[in-house]
């Protein structure tokens, strides 16, 4: 089965780089970031790990985990992250599942259903680049799929987070490019008279069905 926005993220016990864990106690009351890798010891996903371990301060400052997985054992995952230090100035400072026998990848629908474990090669692993942004209530609130040719832009899913976490605590949404600070739009589903009363400062109207505010507090 296909993982979907809205679906509960499916849950799963794993040997990380920072022992077992259970997914969603894990998790706890936090938010969740997961993403994955083709493969251990490859370029492009050297950088990627690097620059999310830069990154992981400002995950914390929106109450934010951080979870990585690569379809190869942990001892591989441990030796690998020596060199994302040496490369790239951040030490990995989250874990990373080891998930040799795509438990994980497949729950997610990652990887193709009939892949197998066992000694595969980047080109066997091309799917396995995916993102999932999973709220405290376990539900995948977004999803992101990259090639493996393609470094994945880390700047925006912390931007995507700030917008899920925002509408989800306020009843908006973003428009194309959003920033946190920048104005957001009123849903169709909220009329004139429920905005005004929401926002006595006033919004702007530029359509019937487009109407702007400034961003909740």
């Amino acid at each position: 089965m296909a993982v979907r926005i809205g679906d509960e993220a499916p849950d799963f016990t794993a040997e990380t780089t920072e022992g077992k864990i259970r997914f969603h106690e894990w998790i706890g009351d936090k938010w969740a970031i997961l993403f994955s890798h083709p493969k251990d010891f490859t370029p492009v996903c050297t950088t990627e790990l690097g620059y999310m371990a830069g990154l992981k301060p400002e995950f914390d400052k929106r109450n934010t985990k951080i979870l990585g997985l690569s379809v190869d054992p942990v001892g591989d995952h441990e030796r690998w992250v020596k060199d994302i230090k040496e490369t790239q100035g951040h030490a990995v400072n989250y874990p990373i599942i080891g998930d040799s026998e795509l438990t994980v990848a497949k729950a997610y629908d990652m990887i193709h259903p009939n892949a197998v474990g066992g000694k595969r090669t980047a080109a066997d692993n091309a799917t396995v680049r995916s993102v999932f942004v999973i709220g405290p209530d376990k539900k995948v609130k977004a999803m992101l799929i990259y090639p493996m040719s393609t470094g994945r832009n880390f700047d925006e899913v912390l931007r995507l987070l700030d917008s899920c976490q925002l509408t989800s605590k306020h009843t908006v949404a973003t428009p194309v490019n959003w920033k946190p600070g920048q104005d957001v739009i009123i849903p169709t589903s909220v009329s004139d008279e429920d905005a005004k009363k929401k926002y006595p400062q006033g919004f702007k109207t530029l359509k019937p069905y487009l109407r702007t505010v400034a961003q909740p507090k």
